[in-house]
């Protein structure tokens, strides 16, 4: 009798142990750090450095959210503008040549753009131009990346 109240308790407990155990969640491997969130965030530095150092004529890419639509400049060659938000909080003027490139079309505010181009030094952030084809060899050809579409 005691042999068959011993062989039940351990039935029992191991019953208690391998069925009703809940299994632990494996442990999670460590973040890595997306190629992509890694070449935003070296994008950020060359523009903080350039803001930094007061940079001029430095060909840049990146990308951001539309943060402001601002009227063309139709002063000389016509220039569609607006603000761009890095991911670092940095703003950049983007002055895209439409005498030269197509229109960016519907942008909004809250859009995300990428682009490249040339930086110029300024108060406020720094302004990308050159973001189009180039007509005389002069620069290396710009870009902006709207919903899927590129204009240059």
């Amino acid at each position: 009798m005691k042999k068959l109240l011993i062989l039940v308790v351990l039935a029992a407990a191991g019953y208690l142990y391998f069925g009703y155990r809940t299994p632990t969640a494996p442990a999670a491997a460590p973040a890595a750090t997306p190629a992509a969130e890694t070449r935003k965030a070296s994008a950020d530095a060359v523009f903080a450095d350039a803001y930094a150092n007061r940079r001029n004529n430095l060909p840049v890419s990146g990308e951001g959210t539309v943060v402001r639509l601002l009227s063309d400049d139709n002063t000389g060659n016509r220039h569609q503008r607006f603000i761009v938000k890095l991911a670092s909080g940095q703003t950049l003027l983007i002055a895209h040549n439409i005498d030269i490139a197509p229109r960016v079309a519907a942008l909004n505010i809250g859009d995300r753009i990428a682009f490249s181009g040339e930086y110029a030094w300024n108060e406020k952030g720094g302004v990308v131009h050159w973001t189009h084809r180039t007509t005389s060899g002069s620069h290396p050809a710009g870009s902006i990346t709207h919903n899927g579409q590129t204009y240059q």
